[in-house]
């Protein structure tokens, strides 16, 4: 193998791929990226694949001999993020009969200096899987950033209870919706799907775990791609796949939670709030929640339109703090989770909120004021006089 591309290329498509290799490799191999250079199209190919999570992404390069090689990731990405920029020439020399031990050298070459790395043979690495016979669902960039970042701070990070350490996605025609729950709270995003005309027609329910679907937001907000994103999914397996990327993960076994029977209909009181004051007011308030409960207490005044957050913890200080509301319904204290109540705010994507609810101890539904169509629940917590 001998190829010739720029530093910025290769390290690029290196630190993307490089986030599914395991920390704790089950096999030595899989420690490994997966190198392809291929003479005929002038195209490299780096794969990492932890057996659950496969990122496989792919850049333009002068190669001048194809070859296959799997390289340790962690030692490659910390030498080639460190070099210059500029052109580097990689190639490979494997062993001969006279030095079997050896194994296959490769050698990265920058504009100065000149690096060499043990490798292995690229037929140990394992294969990416694949569906080739279903049809794929198009999907638009837009709309899964958006019901990703509105829904991933939501799921579980419970093992135990593994359905609900993803998200789960629902296409319906010419729509998406997205929910994550761990069960103290649920997230629930919709969005319309202009992904593609020919998959308007098309409903599938899956169950992703959020690992790989961080990754999926991460890797889509690198690209800003306008293209639509090819979802196919069969036995266990979702492969997402745009422009010269790829992300495959395994699916969650497991019936999702019926979540919309979750929703309460209808309030008895309701409310209009600036969400940054809200967050801003919070974020203060939560440096004094003692560390035991994270609890702060809203008090709801409809006479003086305004709540009063206010946090007491035990041997170490007090908070009070109001902020102006516009409210309808009876006045009442209600308590949540500071963190709970902080991570939601920061996901909903409006500058004006409605907070509804019935009483202090049932489901509290935030929704934004205009923007994307997203609903948050939070379980109010008991307060103890």
């Amino acid at each position: 193998m001998k190829l010739v591309c720029t530093q910025s290329n290769l390290n690029t498509n290196l630190s993307l791929a490089s986030r599914a290799v395991p920390s704790r490799p089950t096999h030595p191999v899989l420690a490994n990226v997966l190198l392809v250079a291929d003479a005929d199209t002038d195209q490299v190919t780096i794969t990492a694949f932890d057996l659950s999570l496969g990122i496989r992404t792919s850049f333009n390069a002068e190669v001048i001999q194809s070859g296959t090689i799997a390289l340790p990731a962690k030692l490659l990405n910390d030498i080639v993020s460190r070099l210059p920029e500029g052109e580097i020439i990689l190639e490979d020399e494997t062993s001969t009969e006279n030095n079997p031990g050896e194994g296959i050298l490769v050698t990265l070459t920058p504009a100065n200096g000149r690096y060499q790395i043990r490798a292995m043979g690229g037929e140990e690495f394992p294969e990416l899987p694949l569906i080739e016979e279903n049809q794929p669902i198009y999907l638009s960039a837009a709309s899964l950033i958006e019901g990703l970042r509105g829904t991933l701070f939501a799921t579980s990070a419970d093992e135990t209870k593994q359905v609900l350490t993803g998200v789960h996605l629902k296409v319906l025609p010419n729509a998406l919706e997205f929910a994550a729950t761990d069960g103290h709270r649920l997230a629930v995003v919709e969005t319309m799907n202009e992904g593609s005309e020919d998959s308007s027609d098309a409903e599938l329910e899956v169950t992703v775990p959020a690992r790989a679907l961080r990754e999926l937001e991460r890797m889509l907000v690198h690209a800003q791609s306008e293209e639509a994103i090819a979802l196919y999914f069969d036995q266990g397996q979702a492969i997402f796949e745009w422009q010269n990327q790829r992300l495959t993960s395994r699916t969650l076994d497991g019936q999702y939670p019926q979540y919309r029977q979750l929703l309460p209909r209808q309030f008895q009181r309701e409310l209009t709030l600036d969400r940054k004051q809200l967050l801003s007011t919070l974020e203060r308030i939560a440096v004094l929640a003692d560390q035991k409960n994270n609890i702060v207490k809203v008090s709801i005044d409809s006479g003086a339109q305004e709540i009063t957050l206010s946090v007491e913890a035990a041997d170490v200080g007090s908070a009070v703090e109001p902020m102006p509301a516009q409210i309808s319904g009876e006045d009442i204290d209600i308590a949540f989770n500071v963190k709970y109540l902080m991570e939601g705010l920061k996901a909903l994507p409006a500058s004006e909120i409605l907070m509804q609810l019935n009483s202090n101890l049932t489901p509290v539904i935030f929704t934004p004021l205009g923007g994307v169509k997203m609903t948050y629940l939070a379980m109010p917590v008991q307060l103890r006089n």
